[in-house]
Formats: C-alpha cells, structure tokens, sequence
C-alpha cells in the first residue's frame, strides 16, 4: 500500500449508513430526553409555585392566628388583673378556654382547607 493509503480510511458503504442511522438515533433520542426534562422542569416549577403558594397562604395565616391567640391571651391577663374575686377568676378562665378552644378549631380547620387546596394546586400542576 501506498502511504496515501495507510493515512486515508474508508468505510464501506453499508457501515458508513448504519452508523450515520446510529448517529441519528443517539441525536434523537438525546433530543428527546431534552425535551421530556424541560417538560419535567416546567412541571416541576409549576408545582413548586404552587406549593410556595400554598406554604406562604400557611405562614400568613399562622401570623395571623398567633396575633390573634397572643391578643386574647393578653384580654385574659388584663380580665384577671381586674378581676374582684376567686369566683370571677374562675368564670373568666372558663369564658376563656372556651373560647380558645373553638377559636383554635377554626383556626386548625382553616389551616386544613389552606392545606388541602394547596395539595389539590399542586397535584394539578402536576398533570
């Protein structure tokens, strides 16, 4: 052989197509391997917005509520400090309980609702 010959390399025909085909197989599927992971990334943001959403919609109202807990737990101070007797001590703490009893089931049924409407945002960004 010439040294023309050694330095050039020549496929056959056949070979030439099948890794052309190859070639081509490798680039579309890595093409969509791309796409499904910018779908997956989309969907990914989408339910992380809706799950900050739902987590501020939690926090905000939490605030909230410790505001409010906080507001009447400092009532009931003042109520004491100003009560005349240990019968008015015990009418005020039971007004008391009472309604923070139902003022905290409010609160965890609304922070239930908070919740759940974030995880249906979330399972429907999802899809």
């Amino acid at each position: 052989m010439t040294e023309q010959g050694q330095d050039r390399f020549e496929l056959p025909p056949e070979m030439r197509a099948m890794a052309e085909t190859s070639f081509k197989q490798a680039r579309d599927a890595f093409e969509k391997l791309l796409a499904n992971a910018e779908a997956a990334a989309g969907s990914i943001e989408q339910r992380g917005a809706s799950m900050r959403s739902g987590a501020r919609d939690i926090g905000a109202r939490a605030v909230a509520f410790a505001e409010t807990n906080v507001q009447a737990s400092l009532d009931y101070a003042q109520s004491l400090v100003r009560a005349r007797d240990l019968s008015e001590v015990m009418r005020l703490h039971g007004d008391y309980v009472q309604a923070q009893m139902k003022t905290l089931a409010e609160q965890a049924s609304e922070i239930g609702q908070i919740v759940s409407r974030a995880t249906m945002d979330a399972t429907r960004a999802k899809h």
